[in-house]
């Protein structure tokens, strides 16, 4: 795969980011902890076996492929502390952090969740997905034109790439007119 190009959407922006395969490319891209791990060991991980630590490390609805910049500017912080610049991914990585610090029963602080609370309150119908791949967050679309470009339209509730803020009438079918 030496020299392909590929596009990768960059939920936490708007803007799809160039990827060229390679061992010396890309390195503006990199793997997000969704619950940083720092974070994570501050609120339960060190109770974690070893075992439950690298299963958390490495579990794909806990990684993100985002631009270098935006990872180190949220470096370990929680939702109360960083959130993505792009407002229409806040529901999904929010409600993706819930899912994560449920799964491995990590506990928050009141300001994080006071910061989930108050996220999640403008996301009607939000999911909290339960694995990566199959959840609204498995597949982001920024508008429901680059929904009708990439010939997916309409998205159905549960679908890959469906989200609230793309189904304007709120009856589970986004993008359909």
């Amino acid at each position: 795969m030496q020299g392909a190009i590929r596009t990768v959407g960059r939920p936490l922006h708007r803007n799809p980011h160039q990827l060229r395969a390679g061992t010396t490319t890309s390195s503006a891209v990199q793997i997000d902890h969704v619950v940083a791990l720092s974070d994570a060991w501050q609120k339960g991980a060190q109770q974690l076996t070893t075992e439950q630590r690298t299963a958390f490390a490495n579990d794909p609805l806990n990684l993100q492929a985002t631009d270098g910049a935006t990872n180190q500017q949220k470096g370990d912080g929680d939702a109360a502390t960083w959130l993505p610049p792009s407002k229409d991914f806040r529901c999904e990585y929010v409600a993706r952090q819930v899912s994560v610090k449920a799964r491995y029963s990590l506990w928050v602080t009141q300001a994080e969740h006071d910061a989930f609370a108050g996220i999640l309150a403008g996301c009607p119908g939000q999911l909290a997905p339960t694995s990566a791949g199959t959840g609204p967050a498995a597949m982001y679309y920024a508008s429901c034109a680059d929904v009708v470009a990439a010939g997916a339209a309409p998205l159905y509730a549960g679908s890959p790439g469906y989200r609230s803020g793309l189904d304007g009438d709120s009856d589970g079918v986004a993008c359909e007119g």
